[in-house]
């Protein structure tokens, strides 16, 4: 009977041991060839930040159209200022022993011609025969004679500077825009800005 027991007991002390051994945690592992043991540390995932977004810079608003300048008016010659001359009409004023030739300059804009009073035209003069404006506003658009120094144009004969000699051309002593020729040729009326008009003298 006491042999049975002490054998019961030994055998569930064995089993029990066994179970024991079974339920405890896994224990390092140790390499062979190492005195140093191994213990599996698991990998952890590192974060990638995601990059900001560069903002992008408001474009910086350019400056406006800039406004054309209001003509500055000249002495005796008000707004609306003339444009450029566009042709020197030159013509035969009158016959005689000596010819008197006649030049005006003229512009070429519609806008312009009606506000100095030529509503139907698109290439009038500065301004109306009469008008007090007229020589300053003439003076203005033509400049001065090379010549003479005067307010008009500068007048040549076949491509030469008048010189008051019988076979040439006179500046009229009152008027630059009048000229005194005396003989056959081409007569030119010129501004400063090298804007021409012409007529052919033919006796």
């Amino acid at each position: 009977m006491k042999t049975t027991v002490y054998g019961l007991a030994a055998a569930l002390v064995l089993v029990g041991c066994h179970t024991i051994t079974e339920e405890l945690p896994t224990q390092p592992t140790k390499s062979p060839a190492s005195p140093i043991l191994t213990v599996p540390i698991p990998k952890i995932p590192l974060a990638t930040p995601t990059p900001k977004a560069t903002p992008t810079p408001s474009p910086t608003p350019g400056p406006g159209p800039t406004p054309s300048p209001t003509p500055t008016p000249v002495a005796g010659c008000g707004d609306p200022l003339p444009p450029g001359i566009a042709k020197m009409n030159t013509k035969i004023h009158l016959k005689g022993p000596k010819y008197t030739l006649d030049t005006t300059p003229l512009v070429h804009d519609a806008a312009y011609c009606k506000k100095v009073g030529f509503p139907d035209r698109t290439t009038c003069p500065v301004r109306p025969e009469g008008n007090p404006e007229r020589v300053a506003c003439e003076t203005y658009a033509v400049g001065h004679a090379m010549d003479t120094g005067r307010a008009g144009p500068t007048w040549y004969k076949d491509g030469k500077l008048c010189t008051g000699q019988s076979d040439s051309c006179d500046n009229h002593p009152d008027n630059q825009y009048l000229l005194w020729a005396y003989g056959n040729g081409y007569y030119q009326a010129c501004t400063e800005d090298d804007v021409c008009g012409g007529v052919q003298v033919a006796r």
